[in-house]
């Protein structure tokens, strides 16, 4: 007997490793399919600004675009936004973008806010959104440069330009929040929600 209890299949409507990571230590057998949505079109038309407000956004739409294609599933979405003060930061380009990126975070607080949201039939059955904040020490241009160095494409692939679970550690002297939160997904408040419906064993 497994965990998932749902009639039809659970499915992350993403392909991050992270979050596919994170699903399956917890014990769940999910599907993975991208969500084809124009994130950067569905943020500019919302009108929205708010780094909460805009992952919970993106959470949304990522579930509901892969629920209406799989009938009777239950589809998790999940988005996240890095804040410093009032700037939001996305995924950078390449290596001088995330080299900007990181100068500007270099001695900084920023928020990551990491929203999720499930749909089921194309309709939002539950969200939340958690926060986390991160303390970058001060990062000299060398260091930062040697950091980008052996970090390689891996920049690109995350916001911020540094990926927490790996060699981004060493950019940080404090982090306040769950790993969970961290690397993308709000994991317990998920789980909650999956149990207090009856969708999983435990």
């Amino acid at each position: 007997m497994g965990l998932w209890l749902g009639k039809s299949s659970l499915i992350l409507a993403s392909q991050s490793s992270a979050r596919k990571m994170l699903l399956a230590n917890a014990g769940l057998e999910f599907k993975a399919i991208t969500a084809d949505i124009d994130e950067r079109g569905i943020q500019a038309a919302s009108g929205l600004s708010g780094p909460r407000e805009i992952a919970l956004l993106l959470a949304r739409e990522k579930a509901k675009a892969v629920s209406a294609h799989h009938v009777g599933s239950t589809v998790i979405g999940a988005d996240q936004t890095l804040a410093l003060g009032d700037r939001l930061f996305n995924k950078p380009a390449g290596r001088a973008q995330a080299l900007a990126q990181l100068r500007d975070l270099s001695g900084h607080s920023h928020e990551l806010n990491s929203a999720v949201a499930i749909a089921r039939d194309g309709e939002i059955i539950f969200e939340d959104v958690s926060v986390a904040r991160l303390t970058m020490r001060q990062m000299t241009e060398a260091e930062l440069s040697a950091y980008l160095d052996i970090a390689g494409g891996a920049v690109s692939t995350s916001v911020g330009g540094y990926q927490l679970e790996s060699l981004g550690i060493h950019l940080f002297e404090r982090i306040e929040g769950d790993h969970f939160t961290i690397l993308g997904l709000p994991l317990l408040p998920l789980l909650a929600f999956l149990r207090r419906e009856r969708l999983v064993a435990v």
